[in-house]
């Protein structure tokens, strides 16, 4: 059965969700005040919905406790919209619902409201800008919840030639190489780190650490 999802809020974020999701094959009901926003929708998402998520009886109908997850992602011209809003998702049921914040004020009242997760994304993508800025190393991060980052990193020219057991990644740094991308015939393939084989300088790492682990990392290897 395919997974259901109710989107609320088709700014940017909304919308770019929605999309997403649609294409890795869930079934999305999109939700906003503005007409020109559902129709945009409603080309790709399964259905779309003109109505104001404020409305009990109206968010009532979209079902939200059929639903494998709710995003509220209101954004911030209407924070009073996106708790109350929050607030009713788990009123009426919803088993899983992520809210949209922009700042510790708004996030700290949704999850008093009941929010399951909280999102920032463009504090998120700032963040991953920033160590891709910084340390020119890093490719990517992608956060796990709140306790794990996967980070794609060029090694640092100390750690190429030497193996995974030399390193001591984890005891050192905390920092566990899950994955290595590397050019094999002219193709870029994900293979399991053989921990006696050498790292490459045309490799790229795909670790697990706590978020900052491999900041902290780069960091001491400069």
């Amino acid at each position: 059965m395919r997974k259901q999802a109710l989107i609320i809020g088709l700014g940017q974020f909304g919308m770019s969700l929605a999309r997403s999701l649609t294409e890795r094959g869930v079934e999305v009901m999109a939700v906003d005040v503005k007409e020109s926003l559902v129709q945009a929708a409603a080309t790709f998402t399964a259905e779309a919905v003109c109505f104001d998520a404020m409305d009990a009886d109206a968010l009532a109908q979209a079902a939200p406790d059929r639903r494998d997850v709710c995003v509220c992602a209101i954004g911030d011209e209407a924070r009073e919209a996106a708790i109350i809003a929050t607030a009713m998702l788990r009123q009426l049921g919803a088993p899983h619902v992520v809210s949209r914040a922009n700042d510790d004020v708004t996030e700290r009242i949704l999850r008093l409201v009941g929010a399951h997760e909280v999102v920032n994304p463009e504090k998120a993508f700032g963040e991953r800008l920033a160590s891709r800025l910084i340390y020119g190393s890093i490719v990517g991060e992608l956060p796990l919840g709140d306790d794990l980052v996967i980070t794609e990193l060029r090694p640092p020219d100390s750690f190429v030639g030497r193996t995974l057991i030399e390193l001591e990644l984890p005891r050192r740094y905390g920092v566990t190489v899950v994955a290595v991308r590397r050019d094999e015939g002219g193709e870029r393939r994900i293979i399991l780190p053989d921990p006696r084989e050498t790292l490459s300088a045309g490799d790229i790492v795909v670790v697990v650490a706590a978020p900052g682990a491999v900041n902290e990392m780069m960091e001491r290897l400069a």
